[in-house]
């Protein structure tokens, strides 16, 4: 496989510290398992938000490339259960963070997330998001009890209902699509996808050169008020492996795959005010790769913890902690 990636993620323009974090697989198991993406968005208050997103996205990789198993979806979704129990045992159910992790192996995409940090693919023009959004106000709009419009202005729509850390166990959401060349994978916390629509990220994604796509993302989120941390990976797929029908089988067992269609939802935005995890205005990392070449190191963790968290973010962690105790 041949694939071009970059991501950033930037403070924003309202909170004292970045709580969002992201990385991306490294070493030579790379080429044996897929290059593997993800995005977390950490909450807790304190120091907690911090530190729960760089234990998601450190323990989701590491967790990851450790598994020997030929179903690299379940290796996938183990590595989120193994995250979710290490912040649940450091944090005591005390902190969180969402997780969305994009696996490119051979000629597949697969995903799996948690909570509301999204991951969407573009093709042709066409952009559908292929993570599930775990958020109250989306769950609402799916059984029809608000409607989109209505979710965008509810004071709750940044509540998720399932968060890694909180609980001893975790639900983990897990999609399969087939990749073509040409394909963009975009992954992003909620403080991208809540001040920019899915066209909007589609247009800049797919129109503009890599660098100059990823710090335009960012940068209009914080023209828009930049009221959240701002995270954004994009992955451009310019040629494919081809599995046998042996690797095929294995790795379609227990997914989810849906079919692309202009204009449809799967699940109303999140917006802005949600607690993301690297200390700093922002922190930039970019790689261009084919399935032989070196390795890319996830972000490095702050060297010190921030300050305490203002009081918005205190009352989103007593809502989302909870919300997910009732569950």
């Amino acid at each position: 496989m041949k694939l071009r990636y970059r991501g950033r993620t930037d403070v924003g323009k309202t909170r004292e510290h970045n709580e969002d974090d992201y990385g991306f697989g490294e070493g030579a198991q790379v080429e044996r398992y897929g290059e593997l993406l993800v995005v977390c968005d950490g909450m807790g208050g304190h120091a907690a938000g911090e530190v729960a997103s760089h234990l998601g996205v450190e323990t989701i990789i590491a967790a990851y490339y450790s598994d020997p198993s030929e179903d690299r979806m379940e290796a996938l979704k183990r590595a989120f259960e193994q995250a979710n129990a290490r912040i649940h045992a450091e944090g005591r159910g005390s902190m969180g963070t969402t997780g969305v992790a994009a696996l490119l192996h051979h000629d597949a995409l697969l995903i799996a997330n948690v909570g509301d940090s999204r991951a969407y693919l573009i093709r042709n023009g066409t952009i559908r998001q292929i993570s599930r959004d775990h958020s109250l106000v989306s769950e609402q709009v799916a059984a029809g009890v608000i409607t989109e419009d209505q979710a965008r202005s509810l004071y709750y729509r940044n509540v998720i209902t399932r968060a890694l850390g909180y609980q001893p166990e975790v639900v983990v959401d897990t999609f399969r699509w087939p990749l073509q060349p040409g394909d963009i994978v975009v992954l992003s916390s909620d403080g991208l996808h809540g001040l920019l629509s899915d066209e909007e990220i589609c247009r800049i994604a797919s129109s503009e050169p890599l660098e100059e796509a990823v710090d335009r993302l960012v940068d209009l989120a914080n023209e828009r008020g930049g009221s959240d941390n701002i995270t954004v990976v994009i992955a451009h797929v310019d040629a494919l492996d081809w599995l046998t029908a042996e690797d095929s089988a294995a790795d379609t067992r227990d997914t989810e795959e849906l079919p692309v269609q202009r204009g449809e939802a799967l699940a109303q935005p999140a917006l802005a005010g949600q607690a993301v995890a690297a200390e700093g205005a922002a922190a930039v990392a970019e790689a261009s790769r084919e399935s032989a070449a070196g390795p890319v190191a996830a972000p490095p963790a702050p060297s010190a913890p921030p300050a305490p968290r203002r009081a918005p973010a205190e009352r989103r962690l007593s809502l989302a902690a909870l919300l997910l105790s009732t569950l």
